[in-house]
């Protein structure tokens, strides 16, 4: 179903869930089985290399979760998205797919607690160089990025202090060196905000939050190129921090209302 056509808010309603959905149900199901089934070995050889449509072990992928994911990759105008099981595990994954020994990332001062613990203390046990800005002096963050980067990190805007950073004018910085943008997208949400329209390649969310919006389900999501988005898939698919198909659909639900609780 192209969604294009349609504001955010019926895309908040019904993103995902005709083309994923069990043939005339208006919400989409909660599957939790773990393996998938298939009637021969060729049409699962074919689904486990991602050459036909299907689900093979939930860890992986999973048609509750799909939902989701498909709901928000439309809302953010992204190629691609992928879960986790919490916002933190969507940060932490990203960052670790990318930054590896002799990388280095600019980011800023006021981020999220748990995204600046590991800024300050686990990326730099992995030789990970690390620089962090005053939040809106984009100065700085133009003068560090231009020294060379691999990931620029923005979080906007800021959680708690509520700080806004210019994503367009720091991704524009970002590309002339060949960093990837990263944009933690949370509390500005798609409704207000979408970062990979401003020049950004990656957006996170902590869908336990305004996604969610009942405080009942803890869930992460990254959305953004295709490419991008196949790696921290990858790495995220050994490492195990997956999304269940229960959260998942609570996160679904809540979205329903999105736009509704936003504006209000």
């Amino acid at each position: 179903m192209n969604f294009s056509k349609y504001k955010k808010s019926t895309t908040s309603v019904w993103g995902g869930e005709s083309d994923l959905n069990v043939t005339g149900a208006v919400t989409s199901p909660i599957v939790n089985s773990v393996a998938f089934s298939y009637h021969d070995v060729d049409h699962w050889h074919e689904v486990s290399l991602g050459k036909a449509d299907g689900f093979i072990y939930s860890r992986n992928t999973n048609p509750t979760v799909a939902v989701l994911e498909e709901k928000i990759r439309l809302l953010e105008g992204a190629e691609a998205a992928t879960s986790f099981a919490t916002g933190m595990a969507a940060i932490s994954n990203t960052l670790y797919t990318f930054l590896t020994n002799g990388k280095r990332v600019v980011s800023q001062k006021d981020n999220y607690g748990g995204t600046s613990k590991i800024f300050l203390d686990f990326l730099p046990l992995n030789k990970v160089q690390v620089q962090l800005c005053d939040t809106t002096d984009f100065d700085q963050f133009e003068i560090e990025i231009a020294k060379g980067c691999d990931l620029v990190y923005l979080e906007t805007p800021t959680n708690p202090t509520l700080k806004v950073v210019d994503i367009k004018r720091l991704a524009t910085a970002a590309k002339k060196v060949g960093a990837i943008v990263v944009v933690d997208n949370t509390f500005a949400t798609p409704i207000n905000q979408n970062p990979l329209a401003l020049g950004a390649d990656l957006v996170i969310h902590s869908a336990t939050k305004f996604l969610c919006g009942h405080s009942d389900a803890m869930g992460g999501v990254v959305a953004g190129k295709k490419e991008l988005v196949q790696k921290i898939y990858q790495y995220r698919e050994i490492n195990g921090a997956s999304l269940q198909a229960d959260p998942a659909y609570m996160i679904a639900r809540g979205m329903k209302t999105l736009e509704l609780r936003i504006e209000r």
